[in-house]
């Protein structure tokens, strides 16, 4: 038998959780327990109604999401909540959250992985979050078109704003939303960044300011992390592991 409790106490030291400053409001760890025992772990990028109907239906009971189940707590257990909650306590499915620690991370985090699938190397901490640096910054011998054809290959949707430099020396990285590194990236001697999504005034900041910028998806830069920490965590623990993907388009 595995104990929920040791599993959670290795993703809390994998992570470091207590030492790791998040967003207000932002829960990360053990968010839902249940009766202490984990048969197979799954990953899923968001907490939510369906993607909890999902793990139970594979059989999950150790389900670690990046976007925790809760933002504003404390919350009242009624309504749209209460339907949330019901496939975990029906499935006995406990649910561990891993927000900004799962960005950062420089082995398992969603801003490593990002560099490293198109085959570089993160050296450069960027853009700190509620205190801590959670992005990188790799050096790159990639020109601008091939790594636009790189991350369509990659991504089902890359929308592309080239108004850069068409052999960039770094690229940045910022998995999810990356309005915050947008204002980081000429400070940090930097015009490409690879992001998930921006707001439309992004579009003349890359004009005025001679960036690219490259968004892939928010949903679709943050199935990196989640994998890898379930994956190493089942490969620790002897146990079966599953990706619980959901059919969000942002």
């Amino acid at each position: 038998m595995t104990k929920l409790a040791d599993l959670v106490t290795y993703c809390d030291r994998r992570t470091n959780r207590a030492g790791f400053k998040d967003f207000r409001g932002a829960y990360n760890g053990l968010q839902f327990k249940n009766d202490g025992r984990v048969t197979k772990i799954g990953a899923a990028v968001d907490a939510g109604l369906v993607p909890f109907q999902l793990a139970v239906a594979a059989g999950v009971d150790f389900l670690i999401v990046h976007h925790g189940m809760f933002w504003d707590m404390p919350h009242r257990l009624d309504g749209p909540i209460r339907h949330r909650v019901a496939p975990l306590k029906r499935g006995n499915c406990a649910v561990y959250s891993s927000h900004l620690p799962l960005d950062a991370h420089p082995q398992l985090g969603n801003n490593a992985l990002l560099a490293r699938q198109l085959g570089l190397t993160p050296r450069r901490r960027f853009l700190s979050l509620a205190g801590t640096p959670i992005s990188f910054i790799a050096p790159s011998r990639l020109r601008r078109a091939a790594l636009r054809r790189k991350l369509e290959a990659l991504y089902p949707r890359v929308v592309a704003v080239e108004y850069g430099s068409t052999a960039p020396h770094h690229i940045a990285f910022c998995s999810g939303s990356g309005r915050s590194a947008v204002p980081e990236l000429r400070p940090a001697g930097v015009d490409t960044l690879v992001t998930g999504e921006l707001r439309e005034e992004h579009f003349n900041q890359a004009q005025e300011q001679k960036l690219n910028l490259y968004c892939c998806g928010h949903y679709a830069t943050e199935v990196h992390a989640v994998q890898a920490l379930a994956a190493e965590l089942a490969r620790k623990f002897h146990l079966p592991w599953e990706f619980i993907a959901t059919e969000n388009p942002f």
